[in-house]
């Protein structure tokens, strides 16, 4: 069975604020970087990094605030087969349809893959990406949902809605992320593994890729980008 994660005390020489103040400053700076810094600053990647920075400080010390390991976070190999047994249904679930409907509708495409990129490294970069999301939306955002309402449903809809509102305004990949969020969020929080879900993330964002019309998503921009 999994356990709600219980309120800790905070270690006040690095608590920044409560679990809902602290899940709003990491949106709001990921938001800035989607919506604020291209109208502002352009291309500049040093100006973008910064709220992404901020955002990854805050959770640093939001972990150390309350005391959380490695282990406890989900940087861990010893739930590895259990965190599959969790995954993979819904996984299968959701490919099995995507893939008979790429198949029928002619938008299946096994080489639509980066340009110019071994397929190796495509998914190495797939893989790290999707292990950088799901450190921020698992490790820190459901962590901290459930101090708020404890395991369940509404701290999973919280956590798929809060994934899905950072894919705006790309509809499609908003949608796609929130029932992504779901299935996640609800592994997670039976199985807490980082790896497994950053391999769960980059396999079903290879599939959606695969046999959804690109154009559907809008070549995966979102915020200010989705417009350009």
């Amino acid at each position: 069975m999994h356990k709600t994660i219980p309120p800790r005390e905070l270690d006040r020489n690095f608590a920044l604020a409560t679990p809902p103040v602290e899940i709003a400053l990491v949106v709001i700076c990921v938001l800035i970087a989607e919506w604020v810094i291209l109208p502002v600053f352009g291309k500049n990647y040093l100006a973008g990094l910064l709220p992404v920075i901020t955002a990854f400080v805050i959770i640093l010390l939001s972990h150390r605030a309350y005391g959380e390991s490695a282990h406890d976070i989900g940087w861990r190999v010893d739930n590895i087969g259990r965190a599959l047994l969790v995954l993979l249904p819904g996984m299968l679930a959701a490919s099995l349809p995507l893939a008979a409907f790429g198949l029928l509708y002619g938008s299946l495409s096994l080489g639509r893959v980066e340009a110019g990129w071994p397929l190796a490294w495509t998914f190495i970069g797939l893989f790290a990406w999707g292990l950088l999301q799901q450190y921020a939306l698992q490790g820190f955002i459901n962590r901290r949902a459930q101090m708020i309402w404890g395991a369940g449903t509404r701290s999973v809809l919280f956590v798929a809605s809060a994934f899905a509102l950072l894919h705006l305004p790309n509809l499609g990949l908003a949608a796609a992320t929130f029932f992504g969020g779901l299935l996640w969020s609800w592994a997670y929080q039976r199985a807490p593994n980082l790896l497994v879900l950053g391999l769960s993330h980059s396999l079903m964002t290879a599939v959606l890729v695969l046999t959804v019309p690109y154009s559907w998503l809008h070549g995966m921009r979102v915020g200010y980008g989705y417009f350009l």
